[in-house]
């Protein structure tokens, strides 16, 4: 899930490298229009998390070459999401 403060995250990053290290698929979801309790929305998120590995070329690998994003509330997240997570699982 990606909110305003997501990239800033420590530990996010981390939990991505060893996503891609495992070969896990990866994907992200912007959450930044889903209402909170108090019925606001944040600003959008952004997907720089860093270098999350290599590939079998030493080349860098970043989040926005390998995984697809998605917007939870304008592409309806509540019904997709198990899609979405199937698709980048195979």
């Amino acid at each position: 899930l990606i909110g305003s403060e997501t990239s800033s995250r420590k530990y996010v990053q981390y939990e991505l490298q060893k996503s891609y290290a495992r070969g896990n698929g990866i994907i992200g979801v912007f959450i930044h229009k889903q209402k909170d309790k108090d019925g606001k929305t944040a600003i959008k998120g952004d997907t720089t998390f860093g270098e999350l590995g290599k590939d079998n070329n030493g080349e860098s690998v970043y989040f926005f070459q390998i995984a697809k994003t998605y917007d939870y509330i304008d592409e309806d997240g509540y019904n997709n999401l198990g899609d979405w997570i199937e698709k980048a699982a195979k």
